[in-house]
């Protein structure tokens, strides 16, 4: 596994949160989640909606709103574009930190809430984020992108069914919404549910603005399968050949590695028994 993980860094940023997913399903629990740093991930997103942008602007974002959140932290705009700016630059902990107090200084402010919910996931605090997305909307005006997010941290926690019903939640408000419908399939996937998964994620990639992770997680889910050839091409619509064929090298050296884990184990000692 620790080989494996260290094999991860040889590959495209852009997979890595799907191959880190694979990790998952290969080492049958393990669940180390990787992502690139302007955009983080877990299962499919969880993040403020954006376009993609280099890092130099999300630095020059940071300086601005920087500047404007100490001049006031009791600002919620600037704290929440200075705590996004943040978390696209890769510091985390201080993101989370500054919506902290935006949220004490606004407790009442649902988008403050909302980023802090995202925030509070990206560090791993997963069931206090639930608390304070539960905060960001309510019943009678739920927020399906709230929604969505509720489901990845669920996801995250390992409750995958209860992850399923809040995107269902989130696609009855937003049909067919592509982020949703790819968390939706990367959940299908942990759940061992891959024809689901695949049916889920072709759906989503035929969405008008499906971002180019949903057909990588498409591709995971086809070569997960075996059909490798067939996972090449997909990922071969938005990398280089050489990513592509990268990327299907490594998903085959996870499931040979999963065939391995699962004889290993069979003629382990430690395996638990059923019989008497």
């Amino acid at each position: 596994m620790v080989r494996a993980q260290r094999e991860m860094h040889r590959y495209p940023a852009r997979f890595l949160a799907s191959t880190a997913m694979a990790v998952a399903l290969a080492a049958g629990g393990c669940s180390t989640m990787t992502s690139g740093s302007s955009s983080p991930d877990t299962t499919g997103s969880i993040r403020t909606e954006t376009a993609p942008r280099s890092t130099v602007e999300w630095r020059q974002d940071m300086e601005s709103w920087g500047a404007r959140y100490r001049a006031n932290p009791a600002n919620a705009d600037a704290a929440v574009k200075y705590a996004q700016a943040l978390r696209a630059v890769g510091q985390r902990a201080q993101a989370a930190a500054v919506l902290e107090q935006a949220a004490l200084h606004n407790p009442d402010d649902r988008v403050v809430l909302g980023a802090y919910g995202r925030a509070l996931a990206d560090n791993g605090n997963y069931q206090q984020a639930l608390e304070v997305l539960n905060r960001a909307h309510t019943q009678d005006q739920p927020d399906w992108r709230v929604l969505s997010v509720q489901g990845a941290v669920l996801d995250q926690m390992g409750r995958h069914a209860d992850a399923q019903r809040y995107y269902a939640s989130a696609l009855r408000l937003k049909p067919d919404d592509p982020s949703v419908l790819s968390n939706l399939g990367l959940s299908y996937a942990l759940s061992k549910k891959l024809p689901q998964a695949e049916a889920t994620l072709r759906r989503a990639a035929e969405q008008r603005g499906a971002e180019p992770k949903v057909r990588q997680n498409l591709a995971l889910v086809v070569g997960l399968q075996g059909r490798f050839q067939e996972a090449e091409t997909i990922a071969g619509g938005d990398l280089s050949p050489a990513e592509a064929q990268a990327n299907v090298a490594y998903l085959r050296q996870m499931l040979a590695q999963q065939q391995q884990w699962k004889k290993d184990q069979r003629g382990s000692p430690l395996t638990p028994s059923t019989g008497s």
